[in-house]
């Protein structure tokens, strides 16, 4: 692939286990497969945005437009940076890093989901590790922030062994009805007392301007 105008997909996030790369057509339809497949149980919601709900085609096709709708509605002052993550080789699921008027604020957010049968691995831990090594070590963030709802044990366990402390509640609406979220921040001296997961970065250098960086 030439990547002089969209040297993001040349961005490679790797650790003892993942790669994360922000995926091309092929790739994307194997994400999105995987999403169909399902990544949480049906009875519950734990996304503020129940993309979920629908049919296995139609979820796979959410995220798929999700994804191509990240790279067109890229812009420097909001951006959404949506990775594939790899394990043996295979599509298990997907990290995003976000970021709005980060070169003044240089704080991120971060999103991500498993595929059901990847989960309790420990996998979860290791993708957001390489998404805040780009963020702190490769971006020079200041922050990282995230949310979940306060019953989604699994999330808020992978951000309190990566050091974030709590930020307080908030209140947003999922089918609805009303759900408590708890938010989470991640400061730089944190992170670094923090770090347990070897990251390796390559192609950061060709697309830092489009980070604002």
């Amino acid at each position: 692939m030439d990547l002089r105008h969209w040297p993001l997909y040349g961005l490679r996030l790797r650790t003892p286990r993942l790669e994360l790369r922000l995926p091309g057509p092929g790739l994307l339809d194997e994400l999105a497969s995987v999403a169909a497949h399902g990544v949480h149980d049906p009875d519950r919601m734990p996304f503020s945005v129940a993309w979920t709900d629908g049919k296995p085609d139609e979820v796979a096709r959410a995220v798929f437009q999700h994804v191509l709708g990240t790279v067109a509605g890229w812009s420097v002052r909001d951006w959404t940076l949506s990775l594939a993550v790899l394990h043996e080789g295979e599509v298990v699921g997907r990290q995003d890093l976000m970021g709005r008027d980060f070169a003044v604020r240089r704080q991120v957010e971060t999103g991500s989901w498993l595929g059901l049968a990847h989960q309790g691995q420990g996998l979860g831990t290791e993708m957001r590790a390489a998404a805040l090594h780009l963020a702190f070590a490769g971006l020079g963030a200041r922050y990282a922030v995230s949310a979940a709802m306060t019953d989604n044990l699994r999330s808020l366990g992978v951000s309190r062994r990566l050091g974030y402390v709590d930020d307080g509640l908030d209140t947003d609406v999922v089918r609805g009805a009303p759900v408590m979220l708890r938010r989470l921040r991640l400061d730089r001296a944190r992170w670094e007392a923090h770090r347990s997961v070897d990251v390796s970065v390559e192609g950061l250098d060709a697309c830092r301007e489009q980070f604002g960086v």
